[in-house]
């Protein structure tokens, strides 16, 4: 049976994200303390570093680890077991592998429908038992 799994992809781009976040708090920070500005605006600058700090780490570990946390890629039960289910201890119930739509087509928009999918990959509605 197919999953969802996150992408790495959309953890990488976040994880450059917060980096630029963190040259953003840096810049931030000079500039307060340059002007003399009041103590809580180079500490608006810090509280980003920090957030962008935690953000990247977080990120590219998701990005670049073997069981990532995502909801972009598709992948079999084989392929790759579920962070969260590992975690709690979740038992999978196993699901028949085999559906009338075995290499069938969609009866709703006549897509084909390749075996162990439970919805149609081209308008999303669920595939008949």
């Amino acid at each position: 049976m197919k999953s969802v799994k996150p992408g790495r992809g959309p953890s990488m781009m976040s994880g450059v994200g917060s980096v630029a976040a963190i040259v953003f708090g840096v810049i931030w920070t000079l500039a307060a303390v340059a002007m003399g500005a009041p103590f809580f605006f180079p500490l608006f600058g810090v509280v980003f570093i920090g957030i962008g700090v935690a953000q990247a780490v977080y990120h590219f570990r998701n990005a670049t680890g073997e069981n990532r946390y995502s909801s972009f890629d598709i992948v079999d039960d084989g392929e790759e077991p579920d962070p969260l289910e590992q975690r709690f201890g979740a038992q999978r119930i196993q699901q028949p592998q085999e559906s009338p739509c075995d290499a069938g087509f969609c009866p709703y928009c006549g897509a084909r429908a390749a075996a162990g999918y439970e919805y149609c990959r081209k308008c999303g509605k669920k595939l008949p038992d």
